[in-house]
């Protein structure tokens, strides 16, 4: 195996990019592995990493891109491989947090040696019995437990973005593959819109580190956990060893949505928040709930959610500010 793979969703949203990775891939030397089937990034990145691969490339969307991190995770490879992320999928929320913005630069920041070490988020459900779905809002469709990418005996996965449960996480795992390919992202707001009357409210009890009483409790429209994101759409300190968590509180957020202003949620501008900055949280819904890792679906009653501080080496753009300017204005 050669020492630089990209590992490619041939199926993913940007076809025209993703070709185009492909050929420059061929011409730099890289080895191309592409998908046939959901989930195969895991099982083609572990086998790239454990065959002595010192560079991984994923192309494709924050799916894509989850599952190569899992499967060099799974090859004991995560802080000795540099990953890079070529963007070409319906959502690429990573590759943009990390200064990625096209093909060419995707390699020649790895080219440069422009790297950065990169905290990663943990999702564990130690104990816990579930399922996953194999729904995937990313691009590959991994799914859990006995599912493509998924061990039988799997108790934990990375996520690189953002860990949401709630009402945009169920409704990323309703939306079709096909409108994803028209809409692109807009395909996950035209769900949202057509669920939000059949959403029901999460009971809640969020715990902060070893903390023993919950910090919040209640009913909530939407939890979302950032690594490499602040709700709503911005870049977060992904080197801080602290996640980003925000929950969208109570049932006057639902009925302020059904009133049509879905939008109003991606641009953060509804009332009812709260915001915690913590190293380590447990969410337990009481039940199982859908959890969106990367736009991963695993179905949990009870997550342990920690960062990994700077365990990963990943090729970043010129443009990469580790301490965006957003997160410097709110003060944090």
């Amino acid at each position: 195996m050669g020492s630089r793979v990209l590992v490619r969703n041939p199926e993913s949203g940007d076809q025209r990019r993703s070709v185009q990775a492909a050929q420059e891939a061929e011409e730099r030397g890289y080895e191309v592995l592409n998908t046939s089937e959901e989930g195969e990034e895991v099982d083609l990145a572990r086998e790239a990493a454990a065959g002595g691969a010192d560079v991984v490339v994923a192309c494709g969307g924050d799916g894509t891109l989850n599952g190569v991190a899992r499967g060099v995770d799974r090859a004991g490879r995560l802080e000795e491989v540099t990953l890079g992320v070529v963007p070409a999928g319906t959502g690429n929320g990573f590759a943009g947090n990390v200064g990625i913005d096209g093909v060419t630069e995707a390699f020649e920041s790895v080219e440069a040696g422009r790297t950065r070490r990169l905290d990663v988020g943990m999702a564990d459900w130690s104990g816990e019995s579930g399922r996953g779905d194999g729904s995937d809002a990313g691009s590959s469709g991994a799914g859990d437990a006995g599912l493509a990418g998924g061990d039988a005996d799997e108790t934990a996965r990375p996520f690189l973005n953002s860990c949401i449960c709630g009402l945009t996480a169920e409704a990323s795992a309703r939306t079709e593959p096909a409108l994803k390919q028209r809409l692109g992202v807009l395909a996950y707001v035209f769900t949202t819109l057509q669920h939000t009357g059949d959403f029901e409210g999460l009971e809640l009890d969020i715990r902060a580190g070893s903390e023993s009483d919950p910090v919040w409790s209640g009913e909530a429209a939407l939890l979302l956990v950032g690594n490499a994101r602040r709700f709503p759409n911005r870049q977060a300190n992904v080197e801080d060893g602290k996640l980003d968590v925000v929950v969208i509180e109570d049932a006057p957020t639902i009925d302020y949505l059904a009133r049509g202003a879905v939008e109003r949620l991606f641009q953060g501008e509804v009332s009812h928040l709260t915001r915690l900055r913590v190293p380590s949280l447990v969410v337990d819904a009481g039940e199982p709930r859908q959890f969106s890792l990367d736009g991963e679906m695993v179905e949990r009653e009870r997550l342990e959610i920690t960062t990994r501080e700077r365990v990963m080496e990943f090729a970043v753009g010129e443009g990469y500010d580790p301490n965006p300017v957003d997160d410097r204005a709110d003060g944090e």
